[in-house]
């Protein structure tokens, strides 16, 4: 749930405390890339 006034209005990356924000994942809208989780591989179809 997005609690920052900020990241409702344009979004955690276009803050300008983006890089000093404590809480940009708990009250803004950032998503860290690297929490997704990895795709499986591909079936080659042998």
């Amino acid at each position: 749930m997005t609690l920052c006034p900020i990241a409702l209005a344009v979004g955690c990356k276009k803050c300008p405390m983006f890089t000093v924000c404590p809480l940009k994942g708990v009250i803004g809208d950032y998503k860290k890339t690297d929490d997704q989780p990895a795709k499986p591989p591909a079936d080659k179809g042998r």
